[in-house]
């Protein structure tokens, strides 16, 4: 069964748990949020008065509502069958110290007749040849390990009162588990606890465990699972309620207030849960930011998603600048992108969040000029010139890459000046057109290859950058080392850039505009009309956004990206996912309506995003035409910062 959409999210800075809208646990990230994720399923379920097993997450008589506890990552799914009229209230979190998945089931009898409980769980962690899992029972419920990891799953109220580790698939359904073995080498395992009698109108309390941790020796494994028992649940639940009601509070950039209608109080929500959602993403060693959680581990849809791209990390790195945590955005260029540029100074597709390379499958030009252009945006907001300094080697670095990709397809350079890198050579070698040689990069899309108008957009803003960069640092020389030599290559430096800005923007009018269509196109092949046009104007400030030119390719796009819903599309002829519109699409629009001042069309464009967001507010990739309703990738990181965006331009 596929779990392409995470409702719902939850975490600390180590752990990662998603579910679904009827609060199946449906991933499990530890110690990172991108790289090992233990769970295959995990569910449970309530036998009554000796019926079958109930699952929580699927029976025909439950019903569902799910929310979470205002401005926190605690999450209520309230369950009711109503054939036995029991009420199940679930809530799941993560202490902020503990690297533990609490689950506090409430049991509510809401009939008129005593109900005899029994509840059920059965896990399957995700196992493989080189990693096989087993099971060890223990009293109060069961360690499943493989060679490097041990999760745990427990209770302290009581002992298990049955259990099976191998074989309990079919049996688990009529609730007729037994074993006598206590291991196994079976990667699902089942096992019972007695809620017992449960009167009219009573209520039970009982927690589960979920514990994550190394495989060690059995003794040490069952004394830390006897420390977790020892844990003060309501304490830990006060603890880690107060800690994100109060992590809102702080990071209330825009300083927000509670909308007086239902539309501003979704915006709010919306805003907050940008808030919850950030930490959630990051790695605080090194502050890498995956997109989103995980979709697709399979690849049926895609190349998937938790990974991070340094282009989408910049987009985001402006929320958090807006929204005061500026020190997790310097983070990112300082600990992040100096540890994963390449020698050559470029970087590559993307990576793990802890600065390891991830899969890849082309190279985009775009993820290397946006660094720099994110290093000085970062810089307007906190105008801190120590920062400036401590990255600009790293940024010197990246445009001296950019200078030699431009000149090249440019015919700026020479065949001796030309740096034969083993990256470069070997892009070059991958593509010739008419016997020129030329670097292929992949677009913002992953799809396309050639050279770009929102590519070119990146370098001429990264090149723009570093010539701001250039001008605050020598407001003072003790900035540089060997000030009158560093001077002079800075001057040379930026001669050099200001040549090559004049000579990408002379490239763009003369190579992607169509004269036809009177407007500009995508890249130098298909000349599709495409959303990251835009690019050109907002973020990357190539052209001003009433130019003619310009002026002529909105309309152009309106008319071939807008849909029926006032949801815009990518690209025309996309056909990712059904080719929906995107949630940063209309984004996208609503910023360049910022620019010229039309409230009318901006808020147009912004209200298919507000009235499209997930039932937590969560913002996704993309948006079902005909539901309305976010059906890719919900909690997707590039939304949500240009959501914050968007407000930012609003709310100043």
């Amino acid at each position: 069964m596929s779990k392409y959409l995470n409702e719902a999210i939850i975490g600390n800075q180590q752990i990662l748990a998603t579910f679904s809208s009827k609060g199946e646990l449906q991933r499990l990230y530890f110690p990172t949020k991108d790289n090992r994720q233990y769970v295959s399923y995990f569910h449970a379920g309530v036998q009554i008065n000796e019926s079958d097993l109930i699952y929580l997450h699927d029976d025909i008589n439950n019903s569902y509502k799910q929310y979470y506890e205002p401005d926190t990552n605690i999450l209520n799914t309230e369950i009711t069958n109503s054939y036995f009229n029991l009420k199940i209230l679930q809530t799941d979190f993560v202490p902020i110290k503990e690297n533990v998945l609490i689950k506090r089931y409430t049991f509510m009898n809401v009939g008129k007749i005593d109900l005899d409980v029994n509840f059920f769980v059965h896990s399957e962690l995700l196992s493989d040849k080189n990693n096989h899992v087993g099971t060890m029972q223990i009293d109060r419920g069961m360690i499943q390990y493989a060679h490097d990891f041990a999760v745990s799953t427990f209770t302290k109220q009581q002992k298990i009162f049955t259990h099976q580790i191998n074989g309990s698939i079919e049996k688990i359904k009529r609730c007729e588990i037994s074993d006598k073995d206590y291991i196994g080498m079976s990667k699902d395992a089942s096992m019972g606890y007695k809620i017992g009698k449960i009167a009219p109108n009573e209520k039970k309390e009982f927690d589960i465990y979920v514990l994550i941790d190394e495989n060690k020796n059995p003794s040490d494994m069952e004394d830390e699972v006897d420390r977790i028992t020892r844990l003060d649940v309501n304490k830990e639940y006060s603890n880690t309620k107060n800690y994100w009601t109060k992590y809102v509070k702080n990071h209330n950039g825009l300083n927000l207030k509670e909308g007086k209608n239902s539309y501003e109080n979704k915006i709010c929500e919306i805003y907050k849960r940008s808030i919850l959602l950030f930490p959630l993403l990051s790695n605080p060693e090194t502050g890498g930011m995956i997109a989103a959680p995980e979709i697709d581990e399979d690849f049926t849809k895609c190349g998937r998603y938790a990974y991070c791209w340094t282009r989408d990390a910049v987009f985001a790195t402006r929320a958090l600048d807006i929204l005061k945590m500026d020190k997790e955005a310097e983070k990112f260029y300082k600990v992040f992108c100096k540890k994963t540029q390449s020698k050559n100074g470029m970087w590559e597709q993307r990576f793990f969040t802890d600065g390891r390379l991830a899969p890849c499958w082309g190279y985009q030009i775009d993820e290397t000029a946006s660094v720099v252009y994110g290093v000085y945006e970062h810089y307007q907001y906190t105008k801190n010139e120590k920062f400036l300094k401590s990255v600009l080697p790293m940024c010197e670095k990246a445009v001296d890459f950019l200078k030699k990709y431009s000149k090249d397809w440019l015919g700026l350079v020479g065949k001796d000046e030309r740096d034969k890198d083993v990256v470069q050579e070997e892009i070059e070698n991958t593509y010739k057109k008419e016997g020129h040689k030329y670097h292929v990069s992949y677009d913002l899309w992953e799809m396309c290859e050639g050279i770009h108008l929102y590519s070119i957009a990146s370098i001429y803003s990264a090149f723009e950058s570093m010539i701001n960069i250039y001008i605050v640092l020598g407001k003072d020389v003790s900035n540089f080392d060997n000030n009158r030599l560093k001077e002079e290559k800075i001057n040379k430096n930026k001669k050099e850039l200001e040549n090559l800005i004049s000579g990408l923007k002379k490239y763009i009018n003369e190579n992607l505009y169509d004269d036809d269509k009177k407007c500009y196109v995508r890249n130098t092949e298909d000349k599709k009309m495409d959303i990251s046009i835009l690019g050109a104007v907002v973020p990357f400030n190539v052209f001003k956004p009433k130019e003619k030119k310009v002026l002529n390719t909105i309309e152009r796009i309106n008319m071939s990206l807008r849909t029926y819903t006032g949801g815009y599309k990518r690209f025309e002829g996309d056909h990712y996912n059904n080719g929906e519109p995107w949630v940063i699409a209309n984004l996208w629009m609503t910023l360049y309506y910022i620019e010229t001042g039309e409230k009318k069309k901006a808020k147009e464009a912004f209200d298919f995003v507000v009235k499209t967001a997930g039932k937590h507010s969560l913002l996704g990739e993309q948006v079902n035409n005909e539901t309305l309703k976010p059906n890719w990738v919900l909690g997707l990181a590039w939304s949500h910062a240009m959501f914050i965006t968007v407000l930012e331009k609003l709310y100043k």
